[in-house]
């Protein structure tokens, strides 16, 4: 295969990025840093995207995580840029942090700590104080009850398989799980046919679900009148799929015992049945690892060849080079765009040696490698196609 054009691209960060997945950028090829002017693509994991003024010469944003809720996907796909994640690479952090909470909340550890904090005198003073206290801190053990999980994706599937080895029940709902997900969940895993299904047996209850419209909300007042008294709550995918009303409402009934989330929050500041952790979920040095080595990985080979894997808006395509000219077209999923497309090569006298085309909802993207250099002027002509929203020429020149 030629050699590679000698084009560089610029990689702006927004966040602190794991040198791991930085040091994949050739040198020679790749400019990247937090002060970078007029960027091809753009590296992110917390910082708020949503009210930024993303440079035109953006062609792709990569989030070294898996929500994207930092970025403003609907814009992107009006420019046809395709918004990278890392979806699984931080699960098990993510599920750590999951076991770490139904052992906090079903070993009442966070009012033990602040009880025993408060004693004070010799340590004689101290034995006889923590013995006289500890009953009312006593908890439950794990095996025999019942973990519901909503949401059985990378990180869903994991708690699962940990709470199994642990001895609990384990009931599941997700009616948009994938073939390959079922496949590796564990057979021991019950399957529950709705939400309500799921309460009437569940003594936690975990969610792993990303926040969508039709998610936003999802535990609201009907779902926490449903529970069984004394559930415990952990909420380690976003604030949004919790109404907090509606969580504080379970608290007072005492259909919710604890509720334990990621996020804080000013209704729920200083409430002795709420523990909150500062967004810790992925904020391990492996997790942080993993996430920006599969997004870097990615962009490169998107920025190089053109191939998508693992976004948020876009179909994943993939193609091995046959041919060193090549031109990707990100398009609205409308009819007749890849006859268009063809029709334009075909008039510049242009041979189609392979091509692939995937949608995905409103998106539609094609890869075409052709036998000769492709000229400007047809580039520009499917540019200017209708509901062609990028085009971009990736050639490789003869070493």
């Amino acid at each position: 295969m030629p050699e590679r054009a000698r084009r560089v691209f610029r990689i702006l960060t927004l966040n602190q990025i794991s040198p791991l997945g930085l040091k994949l950028f050739a040198a020679n090829r790749y400019v990247v840093g937090s002060d970078i002017q007029d960027p091809d693509a753009i590296l992110v994991r917390s910082h708020n995207m949503l009210q930024m003024d993303i440079p035109s010469t953006v062609t792709a944003i990569a989030r070294a995580g898996a929500g994207t809720n930092n970025v403003p996907v609907k814009d992107m796909n009006l420019r046809g840029v395709p918004v990278f994640n890392a979806p699984g690479a931080n699960a098990n952090a993510v599920k750590e942090l999951v076991l770490a909470g139904l052992l906090i909340a079903s070993r009442n550890l966070i009012p033990a700590i602040r009880f025993t904090d408060s004693l004070e005198g010799d340590d004689a003073t101290l034995h006889k104080l923590a013995e006289n206290g500890k009953k009312q801190f006593s908890g439950i053990e794990l095996p025999g009850h019942t973990l519901g999980i909503i949401g059985l994706g990378a990180v869903g599937r994991l708690v699962a398989d940990a709470a199994i080895r642990l001895g609990m029940k384990v009931v599941g709902y997700d009616p948009n799980i994938t073939v390959d997900a079922a496949w590796s969940l564990s057979s021991e895993v019950k399957r529950a046919e709705s939400i309500p299904d799921l309460l009437r047996v569940s003594d936690f209850i975990t969610l792993h679900v990303p926040l969508l419209d039709t998610t936003r909300r999802l535990i609201d007042n009907e779902v926490v009148r449903n529970m069984k008294a004394g559930t415990i709550l952990l909420n380690f995918s976003r604030n949004g799929i919790v109404d907090e009303d509606a969580v504080l409402a379970g608290i007072g009934s005492g259909n919710i015992k604890y509720y334990v989330c990621d996020f804080p929050s000013q209704k729920f500041q200083h409430h002795e049945a709420v523990i909150t952790l500062p967004h810790l979920g992925a904020s391990t040095l492996e997790a942080e690892e993993n996430c920006a080595v599969m997004v870097v990985k990615q962009l490169i080979d998107y920025l190089e060849n053109g191939g998508i894997t693992n976004t948020v808006n876009f179909p994943n395509l993939t193609m091995e080079r046959e041919s060193p000219y090549r031109l990707a077209v990100a398009n609205s999923n409308v009819p007749n765009m890849v006859g268009q497309i063809s029709t334009s090569m075909a008039k510049a006298g242009l041979n189609i040696h392979n091509m692939g085309n995937k949608s995905r909802g409103e998106m539609a993207y094609t890869l075409v490698d052709v036998d000769s250099l492709v000229p400007q002027k047809t580039i520009d002509e499917i540019s200017a196609i209708k509901g062609v929203l990028m085009v971009r020429y990736l050639p490789v020149l003869a070493g």
